[in-house]
């Protein structure tokens, strides 16, 4: 904790600073420890970072709303009508899981987890194994490889895009949607920027729009038909009858399942590869004891957490931890900060796959809100590190890496990931 911020720094704690951004864990140890409620003035939201306060709010959606669509940060007038000209050239942007509240979210949730059902998730394990190994196969023989483009962007994108039915001609597009998807999320970008996001999200609409119509007319065994075939409750209460979903509804629910399909475990993949670089006696012990490898998946999430926060929304006057919170106040619950809340998880910065609680972490979030894409996530970091310990006898951190992470402070990942590695024997 060198170089840890006093208490007064806190008060003009910024998230976007570049040197916060690479390394936030200081400044959120002296939250938790002296204001783990913070207001930060100059992004108008409450910071919660200690672990059972994060949790009080996940549980209580009556109070601490997740309907934060359209809480961005205001923007000028002209700005905003450039935004707008752009959405109008796509769907509408509608709120069904991750931004909506019950009973909607219910609603929407219901039909998706049959999608992740564990039995639905178990049957892509070959799949994804056999993805895997091809990937290492395209770089096992060579003495470095740049991991996060050689394997952890393209197992994840690959996984989602078959459970979505997507072409292989078109997985750079698939990932480039992701990547406009969530371009905006805990980033300061320009208004240029956020516009190229956009059309790349009704890049995605159009064409799963049109992947929506093919099935309507030619119906197939697959996720879009589902879909399709849905029946949800309709929005008056009187009608006791059931409704289909409409598209914006439908393209809502695959531009999620798109970006937690494939973002969050990329994220978590590299993160993996980087702590057991750093530590080579683990990644001995995991080749030699493959019953370690749930541990070091959960060790890596815990201290990862690729989604270091999700925003809240106040609906009346409450308090939390002590702190006054006006109704429409904004927050961010920091599970990564929870998640390394030394209350809950003794020396809680040192890697431990072995450690008690070691699933306690936060970082699929809580409650009604808990990432439905959890379990295909720990399924493919379990099988990614199975395949990459019977394959790589040993491998180090080049010395070219700079370890540098996306500017956003609220999906954290390394660009790039250099190794050094040697075959199996």
């Amino acid at each position: 904790m060198a170089g840890a911020p006093t208490h007064d720094d806190l008060a003009g704690f910024d998230p976007f600073d570049p040197a916060t951004l690479q390394c936030p864990f200081p400044h959120y140890a002296r939250m938790r420890d002296q204001a783990p409620v913070l207001r930060v003035d100059g992004l108008g939201m409450y910071l919660v970072t200690r672990h059972d306060l994060v949790l009080e709010v996940l549980r209580d959606p009556e109070t601490f709303s997740s309907g934060f669509g359209g809480v961005g940060m205001p923007m000028p007038r002209e700005d905003r009508e450039r935004m707008e000209a752009v959405f109008a050239d796509g769907y509408p942007r509608v709120s069904t899981m991750l931004t909506a509240d019950q009973p909607e979210h219910t609603r929407y949730r219901r039909l998706v987890t049959k999608a992740f059902t564990p039995k639905a998730i178990a049957e892509l394990e070959p799949d994804i194994r056999r993805i895997a190994g091809e990937l290492v196969d395209g770089w096992i023989d060579r003495p470095s490889v740049e991991f996060v483009e050689a394997f952890a962007v393209p197992l994840p994108v690959r996984v989602i895009a078959r459970a979505l039915n997507v072409p292989d001609d078109r997985l750079d597009d698939f990932k480039r949607w992701s990547d406009d998807s969530i371009a905006g999320i805990g980033t300061a970008l320009s208004i240029d920027e956020r516009i190229a996001a956009e059309r790349g999200v009704n890049e995605f609409q159009h064409y799963f729009a049109d992947q929506l119509e093919q099935r309507r007319r030619h119906p197939r065994d697959d996720l879009l038909t589902n879909l399709l075939d849905a029946r949800v409750d309709h929005d008056d209460p009187d009608i006791d009858d059931k409704r289909p979903l409409d598209v914006p509804e439908m393209l809502s629910i695959l531009q999620q399942l798109l970006v937690a399909g494939n973002e969050t475990t990329t994220k978590m993949l590299t993160e993996m590869i980087r702590l057991l670089g750093e530590h080579p006696d683990e990644w001995a012990a995991t080749r030699a004891d493959p019953a370690r490898i749930d541990g070091v998946v959960e060790e890596t999430l815990r201290l990862s957490t690729p989604t270091q926060g999700m925003f809240r929304l106040a609906t009346r006057d409450t308090e939390l931890g002590g702190v006054p919170i006006p109704a429409g106040a904004r927050l961010v619950v920091t599970f990564s900060a929870a998640n390394r809340d030394a209350t809950v998880f003794e020396q809680p910065d040192v890697f431990d796959p072995g450690r008690d609680r070691v699933r306690d972490h936060l970082a699929f979030g809580k409650g009604i809100h808990y990432c439905l894409g959890a379990g295909l996530s720990r399924l493919e970091a379990r099988i990614a590190l199975e395949e990459l310990t019977k394959r790589i006898g040993s491998f180090r951190l080049a010395g070219s890496n700079t370890f540098e992470y996306h500017p956003s402070f609220l999906l954290r990942g390394l660009t790039r990931l250099e190794i050094e590695l040697s075959p199996a024997s």
